[in-house]
């Protein structure tokens, strides 16, 4: 099994920055996608940013320009820079790995909490 941990969640005020991290461990095949997807209070849980192991990147219109996904594959770690942060961007955020071959998986992590103050 995969277990994914979070951190780097905080408190900041509007405009500032954080920087995510999520580790992967157990046993990772090669070819996969990992990502950040968020869900704020009585809302459902939504996409933030994905990227391949290639590299390949995907954002949401709502942090396209200001979130930045990266990983390292070696570290079997994912990324995610937020900036510009807006009181709307409070969520707890999860770190997501999915794969396909040789079996199809998808793992979550606990989340972590990013609250921005206005």
């Amino acid at each position: 099994q995969v277990q994914l941990v979070e951190s780097g969640g905080g408190l900041v005020q509007a405009g500032g920055s954080l920087s995510l991290s999520c580790y992967a461990s157990g046993q990772i095949f090669s070819d996969n996608v990992m990502g950040w997807y968020r869900r704020a209070p009585g809302k459902e849980r939504e996409l933030v940013a994905t990227i391949t192991t290639g590299g390949r990147t995907n954002y949401a219109d709502s942090v396209k320009g200001r979130f930045t996904i990266s990983r390292d594959n070696a570290k079997n770690t994912v990324y995610l820079k937020v900036n510009s942060l807006k009181p709307e961007d409070t969520a707890v955020y999860f770190c997501n790995l999915k794969t396909d071959w040789p079996f199809r998986g998808d793992y979550w992590g606990q989340g972590t909490q990013v609250t921005v103050s206005s």
